[in-house]
């Protein structure tokens, strides 16, 4: 017969706290509230043919920040650590022409996907569009 050095509380309390470790270690990756930056805006073209998608934004110093992605039918562009804030919008047909333009908000990783119009879609569709929550739309 033989005793164990530690008692059952012992083992579960280092227990929790080897857990507790190990979920900090790996759920750090998360983004930081306090950032200036946002690691990532990933655009995908749902569109009948590519896009071109301009951003503009003033920085504090009077520069002005501006960023170009030139997006494939059925494709996704990204940016990467792009500074938080308001954006001005311009989305260019292959025809050069302007098919949406406006401001958007920038503050959180995001995937935005940019489609026809509803109106020409079915209802159907619509509602299935409308389940993916992690899409947005620059127009939400």
């Amino acid at each position: 017969m033989s005793n164990a050095q530690s008692d059952l509380t012992a083992i579960v309390r280092g227990s929790e706290i080897l857990v507790g470790g190990l979920i900090t270690i790996f759920t750090s990756s998360k983004t930081n509230p306090n950032s200036t930056t946002v690691e990532s805006v990933c655009i995908k073209n749902k569109m009948a043919d590519k896009v071109t998608l301009i951003i503009t934004r003033p920085t504090e110093e009077g520069d002005e920040i501006k960023k170009e992605l030139v997006i494939q039918k059925d494709s996704k562009e990204c940016f990467y650590d792009l500074p938080k804030g308001i954006y001005s919008y311009e989305i260019l047909l292959s025809s050069e022409e302007i098919y949406k333009k406006g401001e958007y908000r920038i503050k959180d990783k995001m995937v935005i996907t940019l489609k026809e119009d509803q109106k020409e879609e079915s209802k159907e569709n619509a509602k299935e569009v409308g389940k993916k929550e992690e899409t947005k739309t620059p127009t939400d």
